[in-house]
């Protein structure tokens, strides 16, 4: 059989954008998304995104040029996802709460040919534009409006999205990539860190990371995704074209807000949902919060959901799973899958089994815990802590003109070396501790902020917590725990009394030495703490001496 080989009618590149033509045929009159008084079905949701596709290729760019796109989740952001790699380009989605220096970072570094603008930020990409380097190109600017926007000036806009559909096809022949190792989308790292870099994607990984996550989910047919995740961070964890694939109507939200989160659950009959920790602890602190009419299913990553947290939204009707993925993986590859006997234990013990991040998903190839200095597999004792590595087809093609980071991270090992600190449990079942830069080294021992934050999380005043390091001159660093307060605490309690809250649960080593109240802890678009800027603050709080140690 040595003498078969792939061929044209066997190996025709993986895309997920196919997923969009199968949804106008299979359920083109069922509703695609739903936004305020605006409902399309699959098939107008095909025929726009071709215009748009068709619109987009008239402009003339070359194959792979980049296309950015600044929008919330609305409608048109829906749509770029699909038309934007349709018209042979690739996707650029910018984080809307960067500011305009870095958006013009990210213009300049991605080269980026046109970029399409939310009415609500044209300001903040006006801006930086104008910060581009003279004899850098401009990108041609396209506006998206709202239902009942109107801006008066639109004299550095080429066209409004609206009027580009006009102009464009639905017969547009969409153009399929020469290869699936092409480029689809490229997505710069979430703000986390100082230094963001560009992550490619090709249509291949995209494809993958897309069936894998609506198996791992267990996904049905046309449920009622509402959009609470941000669509720019990582493609929505690729559930824009997941929703796509099965069919489900897409509930979309200009912004976040909890008691709007509530109305949509309640009018759109919702069925899934995704987001971030920090979203689920929005959800659980609402004031007028009630209980649902019936379950809904989320999906929550970005860090490990206290288990505190994970109980108060369970007892509100929320089935929470929990996933682990980053930019680098295009979604989600590592979760927790149930097993029926955990079901019979208490709640508490249910909770802290749902904040470990699992196994892998049938999409990746492999994932390990590994001492970061010789590449062995660390002991699977639920203690010995390593760096997590993974391999798989769903892995990014690597950082944008940036060859030094990606072979940093990308080794000849055969393993992604994520930067993320975790255990393995003797069952298999991989926990994350940290991230390498958040650990925090006290007098030789390692102390995990994930843990500490657990601990503060189990507070019942504490809205939001985050633990970093600040300088100490005998131990060389402890614990500095940041908090938010649910709202209507008062008086503050004292920083003493949260430091005896976290000695009489954790080992002595592990309790903050330092507790700073906040308002609201600086945060990603996409929820994640700022930890970057509360080491800052820790810093600048100068190094803690024994004098001063409570």
């Amino acid at each position: 059989m040595d003498q078969l080989k792939p061929s044209s009618v066997n190996s025709c590149p993986l895309t997920a954008l196919t997923f969009l033509q199968r949804a106008a045929v299979v359920y083109g009159d069922c509703p695609s998304l739903i936004y305020n008084s605006t409902t399309y079905t699959w098939s107008q949701t095909h025929f726009r995104c071709l215009r748009a596709a068709s619109a987009i290729a008239s402009l003339g760019f070359s194959s792979g040029a980049v296309v950015s796109v600044v929008a919330p989740n609305i409608p048109a952001m829906y749509e770029l996802q699909f038309a934007v790699p349709m018209a042979g380009c690739v996707l650029n989605n910018i984080n809307i709460r960067l500011d305009a220096r870095t958006i013009s970072l990210i213009l300049r570094h991605s080269e980026s040919k046109a970029v399409f603008v939310d009415s609500h930020l044209h300001s903040v990409v006006l801006e930086s534009v104008s910060l581009l380097p003279p004899d850098a190109p401009r990108p041609e600017l396209i506006l998206i409006t709202d239902e009942d926007d109107y801006i008066d000036d639109r004299r550095d806009f080429a066209t409004t999205y609206e009027e580009m559909l006009q102009s464009g096809s639905e017969d547009f022949e969409w153009v399929v990539p020469a290869s699936e190792w092409d480029p689809m989308t490229l997505n710069y790292t979430s703000g986390t860190t100082s230094s963001p870099k560009g992550v490619i994607h090709s249509h291949r990984s995209l494809f993958i990371i897309t069936l894998d996550s609506l198996i791992n989910w267990s996904v049905p047919k046309q449920p009622v995704y509402l959009w609470t995740l941000p669509m720019f961070h990582s493609n929505g964890w690729s559930y824009t074209w997941g929703m796509a694939a099965v069919g489900g109507v897409n509930i979309c939200l200009r912004r976040f807000d909890a008691g709007a989160v509530y109305d949509a659950i309640g009018n759109h009959k919702v069925t899934h949902m995704c987001g971030a920790p920090v979203i689920l602890t929005m959800l659980a602190n609402y004031p007028r919060a009630a209980q649902l009419r019936s379950p809904v299913e989320f999906m929550t990553g970005g860090a490990p959901p206290p288990p505190q947290v994970v109980l108060r939204t369970e007892a509100l009707g929320f089935l929470i799973s929990h996933g682990y993925g980053m930019t680098e993986v295009a979604g989600v590859i590592v979760s927790c899958a149930w097993k029926p006997n955990w079901s019979k234990l208490p709640a508490a013990e249910r909770a802290k089994l749902k904040a470990r991040q699992g196994v892998r998903t049938l999409g990746l190839t492999a994932v390990d815990v590994v001492d970061p200095e010789n590449g062995r597999s660390v002991k699977r004792d639920g203690v010995t802590m390593g760096e997590i590595v993974v391999r798989g087809g769903t892995l990014m093609l690597g950082y944008l003109k940036n060859p030094a980071a990606t072979a940093k991270c990308m080794r000849e090992d055969g393993w992604l070396y994520t930067g993320d600190v975790g255990v393995m449990h003797p069952d298999g079942y991989l926990e994350i501790k940290d991230r390498s830069k958040d650990i925090i080294i006290s007098g030789g021992e390692n102390v995990s902020s994930v843990e500490v934050e657990s601990v503060l999380y189990s507070n019942p005043v504490v809205n939001e917590a985050a633990v970093v390091a600040r300088p100490d001159e005998y131990w060389g660093e402890t614990p500095c725990a940041f908090l938010s307060l649910k709202e209507g605490v008062s008086p503050k309690p004292p920083e003493g009394e949260m430091i005896e809250f976290c000695r009489e649960r954790l080992p002595h080593y592990m309790v903050p030495k330092t507790v700073v109240f906040m308002a609201e802890l600086p945060k990603t678009a996409t929820g994640k703490v700022q930890k970057y800027a509360l080491r800052d603050i820790a810093n600048k709080m100068g190094t803690l001496s024994a004098a001063s140690r409570m």
